[in-house]
């Protein structure tokens, strides 16, 4: 059960799970055998897999993995359901910021429940939740795509003053991101597709370089018009006139629109406000916690000191002075204020006041 897309970061079929090692692109194209939960959390967390949609669907498979392979099981439907529930909790610790995984978790939970209350085995239960997580990896190349054409639309509507765009975007939120096609990515893909990009312009993103190493990588491989740029060349880039609008991905978009992504995205919307930039989230809806009404209540990740003391985020040799103390969160937060709209499957939310977009009524609206 692949994604339709050339550019894989997660192969699965029932019983095998492989990661594609993102830290060795683009020079090497690794992929790594995940067997259990315990892989998957080990995965996630040091960065083999990354990326808010793609760390939810490798957590939920490399579980699947697990249950499928395990050879005896001598337990009751609720010893059942407790082993997926306290694995799925553990999963859920390996990247706390990106809430598409405890979104996910929470999903697979439900289902766990569901079964629970109907099967007279074990193994009923385990194939209950095999089937949900192979359910999110396809819906996810689904939704991604959905976002990428309701994208498109839009922004050639607001920007129809250009006749062809040239898009910023920030960090890696393509196929390597997703189960495939990608979120911000996915529609700087789309409006390739359509005829209508200029040009695309991907930051380095440091320290982990997700841009120069991943998007880069992904643009190059489908042909796609584009520049890297340094992360502080970002503002000189706009002030040139060279950039119609920013479009980033997001790992938690909270009930007012305040948006956690990877660190330097508040700097980019600083930077397009000052030059009169329209910015745009994009995102599934899965990325939106309703449950915080604004950013400040987003917990951001700190990482390792090492991924800014040495080079290649971390992995390769040391370039800053012994002794340097180091402040390396891996996100910060846009606040609503700064955002032009947010892109998702079920369309594209804008805002209700200068501040603030009222996103659970938009969500509402959709389901009907």
């Amino acid at each position: 059960m692949e994604a339709d897309n050339s550019l894989q970061s997660i192969l699965y079929k029932r019983g095998s799970l492989q990661l594609l090692d993102q830290r060795k692109l683009p020079l090497e194209s690794i992929y790594l055998e995940i067997r259990d939960a315990t892989d998957g959390w080990s995965a996630i967390r040091d960065m083999v897999v990354r990326g808010a949609p793609a760390i939810a669907i490798a957590a939920a498979l490399s579980l699947a993995v697990e249950v499928f392979n395990l050879e005896a099981f001598n337990g009751t439907t609720d010893d059942a359901a407790l082993f997926l529930n306290k694995k799925l909790e553990y999963l859920v610790s390996s990247r706390p910021t990106a809430v598409n995984l405890s979104d996910a978790a929470t999903k697979l939970k439900e289902v766990i429940s569901m079964a629970a209350t109907a099967a007279s085995e074990a193994r009923s239960i385990f194939q209950a939740y095999i089937e949900a997580a192979e359910i999110m990896l396809k819906d996810d190349v689904g939704s991604n795509k959905a976002i990428g054409s309701h994208g498109v639309s839009f922004l050639h509507h607001q920007l129809k003053n250009s006749k062809k765009l040239s898009i910023l975007t920030h960090c890696n939120t393509g196929s390597l991101a997703t189960a495939g096609y990608g979120t911000a990515l996915g529609v700087i893909r789309a409006i390739h597709s359509e005829g209508l990009l200029e040009r695309a312009y991907c930051t380095e993103t440091r320290p982990f370089n997700q841009g120069s190493r991943l998007t880069a990588f992904e643009l190059v491989h489908d042909n796609i018009p584009a520049t890297l740029i340094a992360d502080s060349a970002a503002a000189a880039l706009m002030k040139d006139g060279r950039v119609d609008a920013v479009i980033v991905g997001a790992d938690r978009v909270a009930a007012n629109g305040d948006t956690a992504n990877k660190i330097g995205t508040y700097s980019l919307s600083l930077c397009a406000m000052n030059h009169h930039i329209p910015f745009y989230v994009a995102a599934p809806l899965t990325s939106i916690d309703l449950s915080l009404y604004s950013g400040k209540e987003i917990v951001i990740e700190e990482r390792s000191p090492k991924e800014l003391t040495h080079s290649r985020g971390g992995l390769g040799e040391q370039v800053a002075a012994s002794g340097i103390s180091v402040w390396n969160p891996a996100f910060d937060v846009t606040p609503a204020n700064l955002i032009s709209g947010i892109i998702t499957e079920k369309g594209v939310v804008t805002k209700v006041s200068s501040d603030a977009f009222d996103i659970k009524d938009f969500i509402e609206k959709a389901a009907k």
